[in-house]
């Protein structure tokens, strides 16, 4: 899973100071529990591209799953479009998804009609910018099918340091 640097959190970090910040987080490892409806497979499949993306420093993969008009809610900020996600956390969001390693404790999804929700729940630890990184996330993602198949309309971070 990948994992999200917010607004100012980079600047947290250089003062020594962690704080319950946002981690979007996919999954590099099996959910310990999910409740996936059969019909959100496909679009589960997407939000795990999306953050294998981030986590490969792939942001043109990463940007291709996002719909024009993305709204990205994270740490009390919005980015209201993949442009303005691609020109402010995208690259931020792709290097600590890289120095960290995220687990799924927990993931439930549903699709009906055009819509699916995923929600998870991940751990996410490692050294970013030379600080330890422990933190417990939650993250939802909203996707809409398309004709050429599912793509992410809202995304949802939310981080707390672990205890």
């Amino acid at each position: 899973m990948s994992k999200v640097w917010s607004w100012g959190i980079a600047a947290l970090v250089a003062a020594g100071t962690v704080p319950a910040v946002n981690a979007h987080e996919p999954a590099k490892t099996a959910s310990a529990s999910s409740s996936l409806a059969p019909t959100a497979l496909e679009a589960t499949a997407v939000v795990d591209a999306f953050h294998a993306a981030l986590d490969h420093g792939n942001e043109v993969d990463a940007l291709a799953l996002l719909a024009d008009d993305v709204l990205i809610f994270e740490s009390g900020g919005a980015e209201r479009s993949k442009a303005e996600y691609a020109s402010y956390h995208l690259a931020a969001d792709a290097t600590f998804s890289q120095a960290t390693a995220q687990t799924i404790t927990h993931r439930t999804g549903r699709a009906e009609g055009d819509l699916a929700s995923i929600a998870t729940e991940s751990k996410t630890v490692g050294t970013y910018k030379d600080r330890p990184i422990n933190l417990i996330g939650t993250e939802t993602m909203f996707l809409r099918r398309q004709n050429d198949g599912w793509q992410i309309v809202h995304i949802h971070w939310s981080s707390a340091n672990a205890k």
